[in-house]
């Protein structure tokens, strides 16, 4: 099959905001999306830019995204954090996400960044086999914490 991986363009974002709903649906969560087109471009190409995104392309049609961010290590200096690496259903097993994942590995590479990271849910064990196929280390140990809007705002 042939494909094209690049960076994402504002051309691109309703195909990466129909992906993130369509990642959603497959994790169990079809409403959690509050991101917006605008939200999308604001932090993604606007002045306020805080993540990369690259998008794999069949036909004209982004058919995936992965979409990182710099993140700062006390004890690495800068990392990478993956957000989402997302295939339309219809395309996985065809490449795009092993295209993808590799293309945020060079990305880190050319940077001289010492740690990509990033979270898989425990019950996903395609994804998991597929990062640990990389030599990646899945953590038991390590407990993901976050607070929502709703604690966010409820600090007095």
């Amino acid at each position: 099959m042939d494909f094209k991986i690049r960076f994402a363009t504002p051309e691109d974002l309703e195909d990466m905001l129909e992906l993130i709903q369509e990642l959603a649906v497959y994790e169990n969560e079809p409403d959690a999306v509050q991101v917006t087109l605008d939200d999308l471009y604001r932090y993604g190409f606007g002045e306020e830019a805080i993540y990369k995104c690259f998008v794999a392309e069949v036909d004209s049609k982004v058919m995936g995204m992965a979409l990182f961010y710099s993140r700062f290590s006390t004890w690495k200096g800068e990392t990478v954090h993956l957000e989402d690496l997302i295939v339309t259903k219809p395309m996985r097993g065809k490449s795009l996400g092993k295209a993808l994942f590799e293309s945020v590995i060079m990305y880190a590479k050319t940077r001289k960044i010492k740690r990509v990271e990033w979270v898989v849910l425990d019950w996903n064990t395609n994804a998991i086999d597929f990062y640990e196929k990389y030599g990646a280390t899945v953590f038991k140990e390590w407990r993901t914490v976050q607070l929502g809007e709703d604690q966010i705002n409820n600090l007095n």
